[in-house]
């Protein structure tokens, strides 16, 4: 057993009673599928136990987490990844100055566009901290194998001298997956899917998610995702106010011990599709054919790596009508003056023919339904789907109190509206049976049956997203028809021409 492992297997009685605790006092939507107590996540950030350097090298001896100048240059596992984001800042830069030739762009104040100061990176005042653990089992199928993910998110922070600490727009999840196939119990036998379900739905135990003393420790782990606030620009004659979020994949290759850039997942590259013709013609029979399509709808696609992009940038707020910003704007017929990869009479023969075939489509059943997958099942779209900026978890906040700026909540309205459908996969786990890994659009909950979402932002309360077509706006599209609004509210038009809005409060 690595002495990583040892750590962690000593942490759990010691934070037995923080984990019952947390469990009664966490909001029940979490509950069994991620850990957001502050006090928790403060006990293991600072025990090290759980810190990034304490993982991805079990022999270190040392008793606190690395800062940053010691962190990257000492853990051989991360040489590639600085090098990657400047890289992608470098393009990010060059782009917008052909984009926006008058508007300064650095680090600062003083700069139209402000960036993310990447010096903040090798610094000895900032080190990442835990900032919240997430259950991800209901990623099963993309490895069935493995039972899915647990994800361990970091935010980046500042230090200063009187032991302050500033979070920065940040986040390091190191991804690991829920067990290895080797995985054993105490008493030698293998860890089920099921068993690994149970114990997080259990108020959460943590050899659930460090795997057992047998899994070789390299087994675990996946990959490691990194998402940046790379710039901020005011709003300006020449644009509204725009936030920019740098999203990169590092998958981990255990041949070379290293993390190596990667595609993201789902994120089609647009512009590399639309200037190839061939591309263009390839992706779309592959996506249109049944099996594919069905997937599709499902939320459950796993699109091929050669129509992906090794970066997104995903700018903030996208707003609802369709535009430049959203990761599939091209790529629909009406969409800009080039060639569209799909045609209205693409979308409609397909859905023809699935339904030939005896395949009942649970989401896409219009061509809007279509275009509004073809964004949401990419990284850039899904974040830019009721995030927190660009962020779906920017984790609990728990290095200060009642800080000004402090973040009050940990994550975002499509996070928590997630954990009902996340949890009834967690359930069907532990019982021993099949999931059901679909997944609705990301404006909107998966009810999976379950009332509790009922009447709150997060389904149809003040806030939800709702159709305009329900309100008596035009004739009601079949994709979104099941999006209503709680008694007392109205839908009302959040753009000028999207067929989704907002549920309010009615007024005379």
């Amino acid at each position: 057993m690595s002495r990583a492992l040892r750590i962690l297997l000593t942490a759990i009685p010691l934070l037995g009673g923080v984990m019952s605790l947390s469990a009664a006092e966490n909001a029940p939507l979490v509950r069994g599928t991620a850990i957001t107590d502050p006090d928790l996540l403060r006990k293991l950030d600072r025990s090290d136990a759980l810190s990034i350097s304490r993982l991805l090298q079990p022999e270190r001896n040392a008793n606190a987490p690395l800062t940053n100048d010691v962190l990257f240059a000492s853990l051989p596992q991360l040489e590639d990844i600085l090098p990657a984001i400047d890289a992608e800042f470098d393009r990010y830069v060059a782009r917008h100055k052909r984009a926006w030739p008058s508007e300064t762009i650095g680090v600062g104040e003083g700069f139209d566009v402000q960036l993310f100061d990447r010096a903040s990176l090798n610094s000895a005042n900032t080190r990442f901290v835990l900032a919240g653990i997430v259950n991800r089992m209901d990623r099963a199928y993309v490895s069935e194998e493995s039972c899915g993910e647990i994800r361990l998110i970091y935010r980046l922070a500042r230090f200063d001298t009187s032991d302050t600490a500033t979070r920065l727009p940040m986040t390091f999840n190191l991804v690991m997956k829920a067990r290895d196939a080797r995985q054993t119990d105490a008493n030698g036998k293998p860890v089920t899917c099921a068993e690994v379900a149970r114990r997080w739905l259990d108020n959460g135990d943590w050899q659930a998610l460090i795997g057992s003393r047998s899994a070789p420790y390299d087994a675990m782990i996946d990959r490691i995702e990194t998402n940046i606030q790379i710039s901020i620009a005011p709003k300006s004659a020449l644009h509204d106010f725009r936030s920019d979020y740098l999203l990169k994949v590092f998958k981990y290759d255990a041949a070379t011990k290293t993390f190596v850039e990667s595609t993201l997942e789902n994120q089609i590259d647009r512009d590399r599709i639309l200037a190839d013709e061939a591309l263009r013609r390839d992706f779309k029979a592959w996506l249109l054919t049944p099996a594919n399509f069905r997937a599709f709808d499902r939320g459950t696609v796993l699109i091929p790596e050669k129509y992906l992009a090794k970066a997104a940038v995903a700018p903030t707020p996208a707003g609802l009508d369709a535009s430049t910003l959203q990761p599939e704007f091209g790529m629909m017929q009406g969409d800009g003056k080039g060639e569209p990869v799909f045609t209205d009479e693409d979308v409609v023969g397909a859905l023809n023919h699935a339904a030939a075939r005896g395949i009942t489509m649970e989401n896409i059943r219009s061509v809007a339904g279509f275009q509004r997958r073809l964004n949401d099942v990419t990284c850039a779209g899904c974040h830019q789907t009721r995030g927190i900026g660009g962020f779906h978890f920017p984790g609990v906040d728990w290095l200060t109190e009642n800080a000004s700026n402090s973040t009050i909540v940990p994550a975002s309205p499509h996070f928590f509206g997630d954990q009902p459908r996340r949890r009834d996969i967690l359930t069907a786990f532990a019982a021993g049976k099949r999931p059901d890994f679909s997944r609705g659009f990301a404006s909107r909950p998966q009810t999976r049956g379950s009332r509790e979402l009922a009447g709150t932002e997060y389904q149809d309360g003040w806030g939800a997203h709702c159709s305009l077509q329900n309100a008596g706006s035009g004739t009601a599209d079949k994709s979104f028809t099941s999006w209503t609004c709680a008694k007392g509210l109205t839908c009302q038009a959040a753009a000028a021409s999207s067929r989704i809005g907002m549920c309010f409060i009615k007024t005379r």
